[in-house]
């Protein structure tokens, strides 16, 4: 069977076993609109050249990740060279997934001659992953060490507050922006590649005082990375816009690629588009799939007007396909939130649909007070366990992490297991961080900030002994940096000599996962110095090794490690929960991309949704319209929204308890009603409601209004 006839069949055959559940993909294959999307520019008798530009726009629960994987396995299948295609995704696991699907899919269309059925996507990352390979391919060409290191952010805000220092803005009079804050501000600025003046003014206004210090910060800041050959996340893209804007390097690098795929177009920044545009300039070869309403990342400086604007980016203008059919939802569930969305100021057309009948409509649940509405979620998620949906299949939702402490403490109190999204991240333990600034600074000896960190692991050596010792280090040239000989207090030179033989040895003859090894036994020697909960922290050590010994060498570990980190340490973790079942709980930024059966989203009221923070424009208040599209459309079958009457507030000192009332978010106005299920919790005693002397008494005491202005 030739290979197109083969993948053409695989597209209306059953999902094979392991693949996902029906509601990410159309059961049984895809959807005509799927499959226009998939053949888009692909003729049968010319093969897979690339193709005018494509925007998917593809609605919640729609089986976009299941579309952009047929589209991207068609095109191997029609003869393009794998090694030729580039897929961007947000996340080095997406791109996994996406790989995974793509083989599956192949070898389900059973390989031909070509060999389909192994292709492998050897450009598939994220685009911070891609920039940083393709940076150390052109290094030469740029300027740039090959061996450059990449910061974290926190190490980016320790080498800000570094250079903060230096410049002498830590010794102001009045008060000068944190670390924090000053990195925030560059990213933001990089990132959204606006004036250093519209970033203070839309963002940070109270620091709008300090723009001239600022931009010389800065520049400082910009030195010292280039200095030392350190990139830091924003880097990694500013980098590769700046070389693919080059023209002749543009299109050399834009030349590698064929055929360039881009999933959740719609969280990209304006730094992220001008790098496709300067690659594929006539947008050929180029797909992007994403949603419009759910474009919630503006606070990581993701723009919404890179997808709305990107048909007009080309002449002629790009091929749309609209996926509406939605296999998550009820059709309850949809109409409602296609009703919200609606109301969007500016958005791609389409309504989601659900061959999924029946099903009740999504409730707004009116309660009195925050504990109502805790009480409430409690009674509703256990009264649907003994109904036999588990509390894995049931989540709550929530604009802010401090909305649900309340939640936490009556699940607490009535013993309802639950996990909450968030935690400590894996790099920003302290104990990680000192075992990954010693093997950053045998890679790079000029990285002063990881080189201060790894010195001061010492016994006896302080930040003054650290800093004269980077500082020879750092002056001397390149290889002739005697780490033996550097002055350091006497009852410190022994540990020294160890601690330089052991950086000597890594650097004269890298042995890779060896190398590491030895690291970590150096250091495991110190940790009882250290840290009291060393042994608890040894853990994360030992898997570090682990996760070390998978990476074909230090730099692909630590650029990996540094782009892609575990999500969480065994150090400063919480309570394990040994529990065979837990309530979800989430932020609704948190929730994107997942699904549940049953969902309930809180505090459904003006000042939650939208968040009382997100409200100084139009474009932010349309975004926090989108947040509460994408809490809604998390729901499959069952979708609860609560609004508490009263909030209560303590937070003057010597005001006592007050509260203020709140009202239902501007996004459901009364129009919209008909769209859902109103009730009121608790409900009235049994025997109250609507008994006829209830009724009676209604009457008569609105006659009595009526009457004293007879």
């Amino acid at each position: 069977m030739p290979v197109d006839t083969a993948l053409s069949s695989s597209m209306h055959s059953p999902l094979p076993p392991g693949a996902e559940p029906a509601s990410a993909a159309a059961p049984g294959g895809l959807n005509p609109a799927q499959r226009e999307a998939v053949e888009h520019g692909i003729d049968a008798g010319q093969g897979a050249r690339p193709a005018p530009p494509l925007l998917v726009i593809a609605g919640a629960g729609s089986g976009k990740t299941n579309t952009l994987a047929h589209r991207v396995a068609h095109l191997i299948a029609s003869g393009a060279d794998p090694g030729r295609i580039l897929l961007l995704t947000f996340s080095r696991r997406a791109a996994d997934e996406m790989g995974r699907r793509v083989g599956r899919i192949l070898s389900q269309a059973a390989a031909s001659r070509h060999g389909a059925g192994q292709a492998g996507l050897h450009w598939s990352g994220t685009f911070h992953a891609i920039g940083a390979r393709l940076l150390r391919d052109h290094a030469g060409r740029i300027g740039l060490d090959p061996g450059f290191t990449i910061h974290d952010r926190e190490d980016s805000g320790d080498l800000m507050n570094l250079v903060r220092h230096e410049v002498g803005l830590s010794a102001q009079q009045r008060r000068f922006p944190q670390k924090g804050t000053c990195l925030a501000i560059y990213s933001a600025a990089v990132n959204t590649r606006a004036p250093l003046a519209e970033v203070l003014r839309t963002g940070f206004p109270w620091c709008a005082e300090w723009e001239d210090e600022l931009k010389r910060l800065f520049r400082a800041y910009v030195e010292a990375k280039q200095a030392q050959q350190v990139l830091d996340y924003d880097d990694l893209l500013l980098y590769w816009a700046q070389m693919v804007a080059e023209p002749g390097l543009g299109a050399e690098i834009g030349g590698l690629f064929d055929h360039v795929l881009v999933d959740e177009y719609q969280d990209t920044n304006h730094l992220q588009a001008a790098i496709l545009l300067a690659m594929k300039p006539d947008g050929r070869g180029l797909t992007v799939v994403g949603d419009d309403a759910q474009s919630i990342y503006a606070f990581r400086g993701a723009t919404v007007r890179n997808i709305l604007d990107f048909p007009a980016a080309f002449a002629p203008p790009a091929r749309i396909v609209t996926l509406e059919q939605n296999y998550r939802s009820t059709r309850p569930v949809l109409d409602a939130a296609n009703a919200v969305i609606a109301l969007a100021a500016e958005r791609f057309t389409k309504n989601l649909w659900s061959a999924r009948d029946g099903g009740r409509r999504p409730r707004i649940v009116s309660v009195r007070d925050d504990a109502d509405q805790a009480a409430f979620i409690v009674d509703m998620a256990l009264a649907r366990r003994e109904e036999g949906l588990r509390l894995k299949r049931q989540a709550v939702l929530f604009r802010a992490s401090a909305h649900s402490m309340r939640l936490e403490l009556e699940l607490t109190r009535r013993n309802v297991p639950f996990v909450k999204f968030g935690g400590l991240r894996f790099l920003e333990a302290a104990h990680v961080k000192d075992v990954l600034a010693v093997l950053r600074w045998a890679e790079n000896p000029r990285d002063r900030v990881s080189g201060f960190r790894a010195i001061q692991l010492l016994a006896g050596i302080g930040p003054k002994t650290a800093g004269r010792v980077l500082g020879n280090v750092c002056a001397a040239p390149a290889g002739c940096a005697l780490l033996a000989e550097q002055p350091v207090p006497e009852a410190a030179r022994a540990g020294w000599l160890a601690f330089a033989a052991l950086l000597d040895g890594l650097g004269k003859s890298p042995r890779w996962p060896a190398d590491f090894e030895r690291i970590c036994r150096w250091y495991e020697a110190q940790m009882p110095r250290l840290y009291d909960d060393f042994t608890v922290r040894q853990a994360d050590i030992q898997q570090l090794a682990r996760i070390a010994a998978t990476s074909p060498d230090r730099q692909r570990f630590l650029t990996e490690l540094t782009l892609d980190p575990p999500s969480a340490t065994s150090g400063e973790a919480a309570m394990p929960l040994l529990d065979e079942d837990y309530l979800v709980l989430s932020t609704m930024h948190s929730a994107k991309g997942q699904e549940w059966d049953a969902v309930s989203v809180l505090n459904v009221v003006d000042g939650c949704i939208p968040s009382d923070i997100a409200t100084r424009n139009s474009a932010e208040i349309e975004e926090e319209r989108r947040l509460l599209y994408v809490a809604m459309t998390r729901a499959k079958d069952v979708l609860d929204l609560v609004v508490p009457q009263r909030f209560y507030v303590t937070q003057q000192a010597g005001m006592g308890d007050r509260h203020v009332y709140g009202g239902r978010s501007r996004f459901i106005p009364n129009r919209l009603l008909g769209h859902f299920e109103q009730i009121s919790w608790p409900p009235p005693p049994p025997g109250q409601q609507g008994s006829p002397a209830s009724r009676q008494a209604a009457i008569d005491l609105a006659a009595k209004m009526r009457d004293m202005w007879r």
